[in-house]
């Protein structure tokens, strides 16, 4: 859940990234009037901010933090599989 709030940060980082280009002046004329350093450098610092918050609060693939060490191997009886077992 908190990796959620990660991702919003950067997104609105990514919009106050994109209101403060050219391109996103032509079509919000106030931000002409807005100091542009402020807008980008706070943006960059949303940015960063919410993929420290993904990288430090977000899950891998395998729903736990950090890297999955531990690997299931199965148990053969003949050719049939009859059960798993944890690998270092």
């Amino acid at each position: 859940m908190k990796s959620y709030f990660g991702y919003l940060m950067a997104g609105i980082g990514l919009i106050g990234l994109a209101m403060s280009s050219p391109f996103g002046k032509k079509f919000l004329p106030f931000m002409e009037k807005v100091n542009q350093e402020s807008v980008l450098i706070g943006s960059l610092c949303f940015v960063i901010a919410g993929v420290l918050v993904i990288s430090i609060f977000g899950k891998s693939r395998h729903g736990v933090k950090g890297k999955h060490i531990e690997k299931e191997v199965p148990i053969y009886r003949g050719k049939k599989i009859v059960g798993y077992r944890m690998e270092d």
